[in-house]
């Protein structure tokens, strides 16, 4: 404040020296100088107002401070407290993202590993073709070349077979270790067949018979890393909307700091007698 009244009489100066006065009429004092100088600027009858910006804030500087990094605009537009929620937020949400998704990989792939040990797409793919006139009489398991010279499983033939069988043979096998493959052989009943405790191919299965144990448990286990998955991705949105929200609260807080600031210097004339009588006056208000 010290600072600002300081150059408030600086530019004061500066305007009765602009003008061209003899150095014999300033005496050094404030009061008299003043007089002589706005006495051969003004006309009797005027008044003059310096309006003094005191460290406005940006709005657009404020927002962009925020949504690059939560809470920097509040403490631009001095709300500190606010600068610390953003800010504790962020650091919350980003750790919480990072390490959900790390428990999410580490699921998956203990799930995945799973699978790999204890399903078999060529005990499922060997049960189908054994029972494949049971599936669909009007199918004849030569017509289809579902396992290659090396016994390697010929996919796309898998799957022209599943789709031939039809009935609750409502899906396609996808390629092995893709994600739906995971996905599939834990959620869809015509893949029980290819779990070990289920039995070998000539074990008999009819649609809607008690499943397993071992494939509700690891359907239990994908659920599992899935909902890792979704504490992580809220965790996201969480960062994501932390950054507008606080960019929009700094472009307001800024605009409400300038609105409660006034400031502004004025030389008022009093008439005393024949005489003219000026003097600087400083008005300052903060509005909560």
């Amino acid at each position: 404040m010290i600072k600002n009244i300081f150059v408030v009489f600086m530019i004061l100066y500066s305007i009765s020296f602009g003008q061209e006065m003899p150095n014999s009429i300033l005496t050094g004092s404030l009061k008299n100088d003043t007089y002589f100088a706005f006495n051969e600027l003004a006309d009797s009858n005027s008044n003059y107002n310096i309006d003094i910006s005191l460290k406005k804030k940006t709005p657009i500087l404020a927002g962009l401070l925020s949504f690059v990094l939560p809470g920097a605009g509040e403490i631009y537009t001095e709300n500190y407290i606010k600068a610390g929620i953003f800010a504790a937020i962020e650091v919350g949400a980003v750790i919480l993202a990072v390490k959900y998704n790390s428990k999410g990989d580490d699921q998956t792939d203990f799930y995945e590993a799973y699978a790999n040990e204890h399903w078999s797409a060529q005990q499922y793919v060997s049960w189908t073709l054994n029972h494949l006139t049971f599936l669909n009489p009007n199918l004849n398991p030569s017509d289809y070349n579902v396992f290659d010279d090396k016994g390697n499983i010929v996919w796309s033939e898998l799957n022209r077979m599943e789709g031939d069988v039809g009935g609750y043979f409502s899906h396609r096998l996808a390629p092995y270790g893709d994600q739906q493959y995971y996905e599939m052989i834990g959620k869809y009943s015509q893949f029980v067949v290819g779990w070990d405790t289920f039995g070998d191919e000539n074990t008999d299965y009819v649609y809607g018979d008690e499943l397993p144990d071992q494939f509700h448990w690891y359907s239990k286990q994908r659920g599992k890393a899935n909902d890792f998955y979704t504490v992580a991705k809220w965790a996201v949105i969480a960062v994501v909307s932390n950054h507008f929200i606080s960019a929009l609260d700094a472009a307001w807080s800024a605009s409400r700091y300038n609105k409660k600031l006034r400031f502004d210097v004025s030389i008022e004339q009093q008439n005393i007698g024949f005489y003219k009588e000026y003097y600087p006056q400083i008005n300052f208000s903060y509005n909560f």
